[in-house]
C-alpha cells in the first residue's frame, strides 16, 4: 500500500472513532525514522484502547511494531514509514511532538 493512501487510511479511521485534535507531519525531509507521524488524542484510556484496536484491525500489515499502553496514556504504532502516536490530552500536552518536530509539514486531515 502507498504511503500517502495509508497515511489517509489512518487518518480516517481515528476520525471515524472521534480521536481528537488528529494531525500528520511530513517528516521525510528532515528525518529517517519515517516519513510521516500522525498524532491523535483520546479522552481517556478506555478511548485510546478502541482506537489501538481500530488501527489494528483495519490496518492489517506485518512488521507491525507496537509500544506502551493505555495506562501510560502514549500508543505508539510503528508501520515503517509511517508512525502513529496515540496519546491522552495530558500527555500528549506534556511531550509537544508538534513543537519537537515544527520543522515538519503539516498534512490536512
Amino acid at each position: 500500500m502507498e504511503n500517502t493512501t495509508l497515511l489517509q487510511k489512518i487518518m480516517n479511521i481515528l476520525e471515524e472513532k472521534k480521536a481528537g485534535d488528529i494531525i500528520a507531519l511530513d517528516i521525510s525531509e528532515i528525518s529517517t525514522l519515517a516519513d510521516y507521524f500522525i498524532l491523535a488524542s483520546a479522552d481517556n484510556a478506555r478511548q485510546l484502547d478502541a482506537l489501538e484496536d481500530a488501527v489494528e484491525d483495519q490496518v492489517q500489515l506485518d512488521g507491525l511494531h507496537k509500544e506502551g499502553e493505555s495506562s501510560s496514556g502514549w500508543i505508539l504504532m510503528d508501520y515503517r514509514d509511517i508512525v502513529v502516536h496515540l496519546f491522552t490530552k495530558e500527555q500528549r500536552e506534556y511531550y509537544d511532538l508538534e513543537k519537537i518536530w515544527s520543522d515538519a509539514k503539516k498534512i490536512p486531515v
